[in-house]
């Protein structure tokens, strides 16, 4: 008989709340309660790589392609500056995944650019051309700033 965990996820959390609470031990189901941690885990890191590819990608069409700038890419930049903000302030020990996490992001985010631009990869530098202060400061935009869309 297949368990629990593989019929109906969402009862076997449900299910193991419900152990947790009553400190029903020796019912848990260990394997996949370690397993589902660690993803959660490494969900929060994907989480914070998603967003700065994001971040990056919307500044590096900012910065290349400023005649197309719009609200739009003002609104995404913000939006995404503020939730990894949120994010690093919930999930302090991501802090040190930083550098790794903006050069696994970069890549996207030059894929990206290149795709809502149609400007060719050479366009773009290899690396990523901005630090981490950068990238979250609310007065940094690459590039030409005589932009006014307040």
């Amino acid at each position: 008989m297949v368990n629990l965990y593989e019929r109906d996820f969402y009862a076997w959390t449900q299910e193991q709340v419900e152990l947790l609470r009553h400190q029903q031990w020796q019912k848990l189901d260990l394997a996949n309660l370690i397993e589902e941690i660690e993803s959660l885990g490494r969900q929060q890191r994907q989480e914070l790589r998603n967003r700065l590819s994001i971040l990056m990608g919307h500044l590096l069409k900012w910065e290349y392609q400023p005649d197309k700038r719009s609200r739009s890419w003002l609104a995404t930049i913000r939006i995404q500056r503020i939730d990894i903000k949120d994010l690093l302030e919930d999930n302090p020990s991501l802090k040190p995944f930083l550098t790794e996490a903006m050069e696994k992001a970069y890549g996207k985010s030059r894929e990206l650019a290149v795709s809502e631009t149609n400007l060719s990869y050479q366009t773009f530098p290899l690396e990523c051309p901005y630090g981490f202060e950068q990238i979250l400061d609310e007065a940094f935009y690459p590039g030409e700033t005589d932009f006014d869309f307040e």
